[in-house]
């Protein structure tokens, strides 16, 4: 896949495309029938299939004191709408400036001058252009005027409406499996394994933690059954725990994975300090609570292993690296 960081990086003369615009945070499973279908309008016409987004998000720049998590990180979210067959994703860099353009300036700048679209893949429910005031009809119009079509997807879903707003309310309760239901694969986050306070080996449950800079939404506190990728895309299931660890009256929020069932030769030497991984999320086992003592907290981390277990057996790991 192509990368346009920005419109100066988009080649000169372009040819014809089919194009969609969003922000594609989670590319959950709408994401992907759009995607799929600007895949499908491109080959049919011999166009080049386009992805526009924009970074940051444009609720960043209007709204930066209403932070919202993103689902997928940057370098995640490019790999997933490359995964979904897509030949070239043009990113653009939000700024207030950017977003004075009227409905028209956005659509002749970006879509036809830009690119060289045919076609515009959108839902009705898209929105552009100054203060959102550009609708699906605006662009109907628009395309009559420019000279390309407009193909509308229908929304998908069955009992509600796939949308990364619901991925995200899942996820703040907790619900991985709920979340993977929308995205169409379990969540995952990517970080870089850094050294904690080695409570976890001192009782013998040593845990990979990653750094507070973790690509991705982390989940509600609570225990996970999980996997771990590690640079070399191996793959290790792991029971996962995230939270201020309570029993120990922490305060800032930590994401720590065991592996367990490592191979007799692996459990000395087995070392992810600097790496950078990628944990999945399977099910949820519990909440977060303090214990009453050392003893009974080990109790329980034995538990969450036995049931980490047991849930993995049942669940196959997504094979992406």
């Amino acid at each position: 896949m192509h990368y346009w960081d920005g419109l100066a990086a988009v080649p000169e003369s372009p040819a014809p495309s089919v194009v969609t615009i969003g922000n594609f945070d989670g590319v959950h499973r709408g994401h992907l029938q759009v995607l799929d279908q600007v895949v499908s309008a491109a080959r049919g016409s011999g166009a080049t299939s386009v992805a526009i987004t924009f970074d940051p998000h444009p609720r960043v720049v209007h709204r930066p004191n209403d932070l919202q998590e993103a689902i997928t990180g940057y370098e995640e979210k490019a790999r997933l709408i490359e995964q979904a067959g897509i030949d070239a994703m043009l990113v653009i860099h939000y700024t207030l400036e950017f977003a004075q353009q009227s409905p028209e300036e956005f659509v002749k700048n970006v879509i036809v001058d830009a690119v060289n679209a045919t076609a515009v893949v959108v839902g009705r429910d898209v929105r552009f252009g100054y203060r959102n005031s550009g609708d699906f009809g605006t662009m109907v119009e628009l395309g009559r005027t420019y000279g390309f079509e407009v193909i509308d997807v229908a929304d998908f879903g069955e009992d509600r409406r796939c949308s990364s707003t619901w991925i995200r309310e899942s996820l703040r309760e907790g619900e991985v499996r709920e979340a993977a239901g929308v995205l169409g694969r379990n969540h995952r986050v990517h970080g870089e394994v850094v050294h904690g306070f080695a409570r976890g080996r001192e009782l013998g449950f040593p845990t990979a933690n990653l750094s507070d800079e973790v690509q991705g939404m982390i989940p509600a506190d609570g225990v996970y059954a999980g996997w771990l990728f590690d640079e070399a895309h191996r793959r290790w299931p792991v029971a996962i725990s995230i939270g201020s660890n309570p029993t120990f009256e922490g305060v800032s929020r930590v994401v720590e994975a065991h592996v367990i069932d490592r191979p007799q030769e692996q459990v000395e030497d087995f070392d992810l300090y600097g790496q950078f991984v990628t944990i999945e999320f399977v099910e949820r086992l519990r909440g977060m609570v303090a214990f009453e003592g050392i003893p009974k907290l080990v109790e329980q981390m034995t538990q969450d292993v036995d049931r980490t277990r047991e849930v993995l057996a049942a669940v196959p790991a997504d094979p992406r690296p």
